[in-house]
């Protein structure tokens, strides 16, 4: 009976749909746990297909397709360590959420998971068959046991395979990040340990997909509880677990246990994986961008040339009659301290036409949010123009404040393909800008220092469509809004929990009023980084038509 095992951690960044690319990389990692005498070399839950695939892995084409791929990978890894890999199985006529155990140029095992998480992101029961509560299979002569991401975060099934005689947990998991997720996984997993008093390796996915984020963080815990090792986040990484066998059973022996930075890193590293991670997937590698010379631009400027660098970052500053002389100056600065190209393409003339030509139409009717309106299209118009001849991917940058209010141009300044901010109120914005001009880490390809002036952070928002206009005209200050927000939207509170928490009643209410007649919008608007566990798309779904409003 082995006294020793090494487990080769491989946490990678899977593409959806790229089976042959994933078993390519999953092939690789094979062979740097083969190069380091592992027994057993482990990849993440779904890896073969990525995730998440929503329906794509209901299509019979697609999921035979899949096994067939983690068939092969069994031929082409026959000599060697075993591969565990995730990926969809079929059984009889039902589909699983599979973790399959390859050896010996074969599949040995398969671990249908049990518990399928059916709220937040995750449409699991939609999807697949919840499968049986098995025992641990066997890797030379080790008894393993692999609850599937969620089946950790319950009892009965880590319970049943300690019973069953597992001699340790290796966890696959592809959990998405959101804020303060880390300590979640690893007070439930803490949990797990100090039931069944085996050691647990929780190994999760890491990259973006869609709005999504997958942080890795994989970390290993000893009975007891107390952390062996941790894995960095955001990265992808491929380490290797040694498991020694003593008196009192399996331990794993201590290794480098990577920093783990605070919300503030972790919120800015996600948008700047989502939006690299979104980039290349979708085989765009340029970016442009709406440079108004505000705050929220200006931020997304930044995490672009952190994502894909300078030379990869069009700016475009599209000033009107109203755009202040400080915002162009201050636009120009944001771009200078980049170093991205900057574009000036004025829409005054443009403008000046379609006025003209509406007028028949409009006379006898004053202006108002009509007018205002035409000129975020018109800036919406030219810069899609613009990603349209030059093959680079315009990005949106409005913060969840406007979009939950619908404080955007819908056609206007809501074009574009993706929004690294979506999920960022507009209170974070202010504190995610000094973050930044205050930090710099080595995976930002950025300049370091002060990249958004303090005049940009510190100056009344506006939309500068009419005359000293300021975003406080028409919505509450952003300190206001955002806290209603935080109660109406992430916490699904009513108006009475916002007049308890010290708002006015009037303001809730009206807030709550933008926020239904809002959803037409957001259900058009382009994808963005999820931050949070409640970020509009997937985790929050309300009809388009909604005749309901809270009586309180």
């Amino acid at each position: 009976m082995a006294d020793r095992f090494r487990v080769t951690l491989a946490q990678l960044d899977p593409t959806v749909g790229d089976l042959a690319g994933n078993a390519a990389r999953a092939h690789e990692a094979w062979k740097a746990g083969r190069e380091a005498g592992a027994d057993l070399v482990a990849l993440p839950e779904m890896f073969i297909t990525g995730y998440q695939t929503q329906d794509l892995v209901r299509k019979p084409v697609f999921h035979q397709a899949a096994i067939a791929a983690v068939e092969q990978l069994a031929r082409d890894c026959a000599e060697g360590p075993a591969l565990a890999i995730g990926g969809p199985a079929i059984e009889g006529v039902a589909l699983y959420n599979a973790y399959y155990i390859l050896s010996g140029g074969r599949i040995t095992a398969r671990v249908f998971k049990h518990h399928l998480p059916n709220d937040n992101v995750f449409d699991e029961e939609r999807l697949y068959a919840s499968g049986r509560v098995a025992g641990p299979y066997a890797v030379n002569g080790v008894r393993i046991g692999s609850p599937i991401c969620e089946d950790a975060w319950y009892e009965d099934v880590a319970e049943t395979l300690a019973e069953t005689g597992a001699e340790f947990l290796l966890v696959p998991n592809g959990s998405p990040y959101d804020r303060d997720k880390f300590d979640l996984r690893l007070n439930h997993m803490v949990s797990r340990v100090v039931e069944t008093g085996l050691p647990l390796i929780y190994l999760n996915m890491v990259g973006g997909q869609d709005d999504q984020v997958f942080d890795g963080g994989s970390f290993v815990l000893n009975p007891g509880g107390a952390l062996a090792a941790r894995l960095p986040v955001f990265e992808e990484a491929i380490a290797h677990v040694d498991l020694e066998r003593g008196a009192e059973g399996w331990r794993a022996r201590d290794g480098e246990c990577a920093h783990c930075p605070d919300e503030w890193e972790q919120d800015y590293h996600a948008m700047v994986v989502a939006l690299r991670d979104y980039m290349r997937k979708s085989g765009f590698s340029k970016v442009l961008l709406g440079l108004s010379g505000g705050i929220d631009s200006a931020l997304v400027a930044v995490i672009a040339t952190d994502a894909l660098g300078a030379e990869n970052v069009r700016c475009v500053m599209l000033p009107s009659e109203y755009t202040s002389p400080e915002s162009l100056e201050d636009a120009g600065a944001v771009a200078k301290a980049l170093g991205c190209r900057y574009d000036h393409v004025p829409i005054s003339r443009a403008r000046a036409a379609v006025t003209e030509t509406l007028a028949p139409l409009f006379a006898g009717r004053a202006p108002d949010v009509t007018e205002e309106n035409i000129q975020s299209r018109l800036r919406g118009l030219l810069l899609m123009a613009m990603s349209n001849k030059f093959g680079e991917m315009l990005l949106t940058t409005g913060n969840k404040s406007e979009i939950a209010v619908g404080y955007a141009t819908i056609y206007g300044d809501m074009a574009g393909g993706y929004n690294p901010i979506k999920d960022l109120y507009k209170t974070r914005v202010f504190e995610t800008c000094r973050w930044r001009n205050a930090h710099h880490r080595p995976w930002m390809k950025g300049p370091a220092g002060e990249v958004i002036p303090p005049r940009v952070i510190d100056k009344p928002p506006s939309a500068e469509l009419r005359p000293d206009q300021k975003d406080e005209d028409s919505l509450p200050p952003y300190e206001v809004l955002d806290g209603i927000l935080d109660i109406l939207v992430d916490r699904d509170g009513s108006v009475a929990d916002c007049v308890a928490a010290g708002f006015d009643r009037e303001t809730a209410r009206r807030v709550e009023q933008l926020i239904y007649v809002s959803e037409y919008k957001r259900f058009q608007s382009a994808p963005g980084t999820r931050l949070s566990d409640r970020a509009f798309w997937l985790d929050r779904r309300y009809p388009i038509v909604n005749r309901w409003r809270d009586p309180g």
